[in-house]
């Protein structure tokens, strides 16, 4: 059994730092190795790992105690829960991290890729290709195996010849883009809105044709002001809601 190693993260100085560390430590959890360690490292580690203050792990963890990710027993330790739920209501506040984690923890399934034609849609994204790279992907429950949504990328070409396949089976195109990659995304604009199920998604999450879903469009913004990625998830609307929390300034 391999020992559980949280991602590193780099910290955003407007954003809450226990919010960071949590969103990021639950994007570890989800997408942990199915041999790795349910105990995590001790409050001081991860404190030292990510470079905040124990009491800020300590606010971190116990974000993802309520959540249900991991149960704490005093003088035993911090454990992960071997059935937690990877359904629950997502809380977002803005860093790269949180899309990451929204997206993390369930089995994928590569459905297709390829280049096609920019759709018509997405021309708006981007004016300066002809051609997108496509990939199109099924989520599952890791526990039941029941589908939980689908995503479907748009991604620049010369972005696109440099992603790895083996990568986008285990991690959200987000963290690929950005660790795998190595782009410096810079922004992500998402749109969360009510739909009825077509077709296609009707049988992929097997769910009654024109039931509720919930349709994510996420458009991801490189450092040089560039559309990278635009990605359209659908999510069952039985299993996912999604929150915003906005903090004034």
């Amino acid at each position: 059994m391999t020992a559980f190693a949280p991602d590193s993260l780099v910290l955003n100085r407007k954003l809450p730092l226990w919010y960071q560390v949590s969103q990021s430590l639950r994007a570890s959890i989800l997408g942990r190795a199915p041999e790795a360690s349910l105990r995590l490292p001790t409050e001081e580690q991860l404190a030292q790992h990510y470079g905040v203050s124990v009491l800020t792990m300590r606010q971190a963890l116990k974000e993802l105690e309520e959540e249900g990710l991991i149960s704490r027993h005093r003088r035993r330790g911090t454990f992960i829960e071997p059935g937690a739920r990877r359904g629950a209501p997502r809380r977002l506040l803005g860093s790269i991290d949180a899309i990451v984690a929204q997206q993390s923890g369930e089995r994928t399934a590569i459905l297709a890729h390829g280049p096609e034609p920019v759709p018509a849609e997405l021309a708006e994204y981007f004016p300066d290709v002809a051609e997108v790279v496509t990939y199109k992907r099924l989520r599952s429950d890791g526990d039941t195996g029941e589908p939980t949504n689908w995503a479907e990328n748009a991604v620049r070409p010369d972005v696109a010849e440099r992603l790895d396949l083996g990568d986008l089976e285990r991690w959200p195109m987000t963290k690929v883009l950005r660790d795998g990659v190595g782009v410096r995304i810079s922004r992500i604009t998402d749109t969360v809105e009510a739909r009825l199920a077509d077709p296609q998604t009707a049988e992929l999450l097997r769910v009654p044709l024109l039931s509720p879903i919930l349709h994510y469009t996420g458009v991801t913004y490189d450092d040089a002001g560039r559309v990278v990625d635009v990605a359209r998830i659908r999510y069952r609307g039985d299993r996912f809601s999604f929150s915003v929390t906005l903090d004034a300034e």
